[in-house]
């Protein structure tokens, strides 16, 4: 038996153990393919306790998700020290980098917007608008002014990005550099697309 199976942990020490778990599973499968008897048997407890910790599946589920999207956010959260054009370069060549790194959690994170829990599809979004916000105080300080057609488009940028990142950065292995200036110059367009919109 394990120490992390012997050991007698505070109910916050548990439940944060589990969702590391969960965490884990994500660098390698699916969310979906996280059982509570799977997650019960990494972590040595019965499946009672893990619906006492967190009531159901869907409860399990949305601890990890939030957990593995806290941890991107954090990762490349802005410099604010950078100007607005460096701020952004630096931020995607950092995401570019955390994708690399953790690309099994990044693709369940982005395919965990298609699972049937709303309230999945909603963690993975707030990540999105997040991202879409630092994104539109960047421009802002460039003079772009924030009108519904550039939030639109954004948003609609950060979804392509996470798309482009995977084929990009996971499947193709294209050099981190090459990857951003391709983003970069995708996002110009988006922007200058978005500024001579007509709604």
């Amino acid at each position: 038996m394990s120490s992390e199976r012997r050991s007698r942990l505070s109910p916050d020490e548990r439940r944060a153990q589990l969702v590391a778990i969960g965490v884990r599973f994500l660098a390698e499968h699916p969310l979906d393919e996280l059982t509570i008897d799977e997650l019960a048997l990494r972590a040595g407890v019965s499946k009672a306790l893990i619906f006492h910790y967190f009531e159901s599946r869907q409860g399990v589920e949305r601890a990890i998700v939030t957990t593995a999207r806290d941890s991107l956010l954090l990762a490349t959260e802005p410099r604010q020290d950078l100007p607005p054009r460096e701020r952004i370069r630096d931020t995607l060549l950092r995401i570019a980098g955390f994708v690399r790194d953790h690309s099994g959690t990044f693709s369940s994170l982005v395919r965990g917007a298609a699972s049937g829990d709303p309230a999945v599809r909603a963690i993975v979004d707030e990540s999105r608008e997040l991202n879409a916000l630092r994104l539109r105080e960047a421009f802002a300080e460039l003079g772009v002014p924030d009108e519904s057609a550039l939030r639109v488009a954004l948003r609609a940028w950060v979804s392509f990005t996470e798309e482009a990142l995977l084929e990009l950065v996971v499947d193709r292995q294209v050099d981190d550099d090459a990857v951003v200036d391709f983003l970069e110059r995708t996002l110009d367009g988006v922007v200058a697309a978005a500024t001579e919109a007509r709604f």
